[in-house]
């Protein structure tokens, strides 16, 4: 089947998976076989950045997408694969083999309900190659299961930061300073999502040097704080509204080719 978008809602609880029932679910798949599942990380981002940085901001995204297209957004997925942050205190990791479980029975699990388009919205770079491991089991596993959407079933991964609108705003704002870990832009979104983190924000030291991603203490020995070549310092909650403007913006439109497009 190929689906239809719902179309925009004014109340974004209307597109919420976790506070719709069972009827309400229904319902919506007569409409439309699509969801968006957002996964995150908790792991440290930074001396001034939140641990929740990944979920909070891919939460976000998924629901303005959501509410721009009617599309279900599912609850976030808020633990990814962060072991190499493992060094600082309040990160929680998810081993590789584990996450690719998780990723594939939700999906999974989704089909078994009906759903054949699984849009998963992610905020971690961690996550992304095991992402796709999983994608890549769970069409056999449908297919082994007999379930009937088997042969339609289709899932996506769109990382909101990698947006090209996204990325080159980014560039724009912070030039060379963005960095890779701990970012002003996403950490601007943050901002913009919790103000109560504005109060948290100071100029740091010159930060490491970008290069290679090993074990969580050869992680720790390159990015003594965790930062890789960025000055969160940067970030303004206005530039968080700017770029999740322009992140919901392309990646509803991705969303509705995804959608509609056998």
């Amino acid at each position: 089947m190929i689906s239809k978008l719902p179309g925009p809602v004014n109340n974004s609880d209307s597109i919420r998976l976790a506070i719709a029932t069972w009827p309400e679910v229904e319902k919506y798949l007569k409409l439309c076989k699509g969801i968006i599942l957002p996964i995150g990380s908790t792991e440290q981002h930074g001396p001034t950045g939140a641990i929740g940085t990944d979920a909070l901001t891919a939460e976000a995204v998924a629901i303005e997408i959501g509410r721009r297209t009617g599309v279900f957004v599912a609850p976030t997925l808020a633990y990814g694969m962060a072991e190499h942050h493992l060094g600082f205190p309040g990160t929680m990791s998810l081993q590789p083999q584990t996450l690719l479980k998780v990723i594939h029975d939700l999906v999974l699990s989704l089909a078994r309900n009906g759903f054949e388009r699984i849009y998963v919205l992610n905020g971690h770079g961690g996550n992304i190659a095991t992402a796709k491991a999983a994608f890549a089991e769970v069409y056999g596993t449908a297919v082994n299961l007999g379930i009937p959407v088997a042969s339609t079933l289709r899932c996506k991964l769109a990382n909101w930061f990698m947006t090209p609108t996204v990325f080159t705003e980014a560039r724009n704002l912070y030039g060379d300073r963005e960095g890779q870990h701990a970012t002003p832009s996403e950490i601007s979104l943050t901002l913009h999502l919790e103000p109560s983190l504005i109060k948290k924000q100071h100029e740091l030291p010159e930060p490491a040097l970008v290069g290679p991603i090993h074990g969580f203490e050869d992680f720790k020995r390159r990015y003594p704080d965790g930062r890789m070549g960025s000055d969160p310092f940067l970030a303004r909650a206005e530039h968080g509204a700017l770029l999740l403007e322009r992140a919901a913006k392309a990646l509803s439109q991705d969303l509705e080719t995804f959608l509609t497009k056998s």
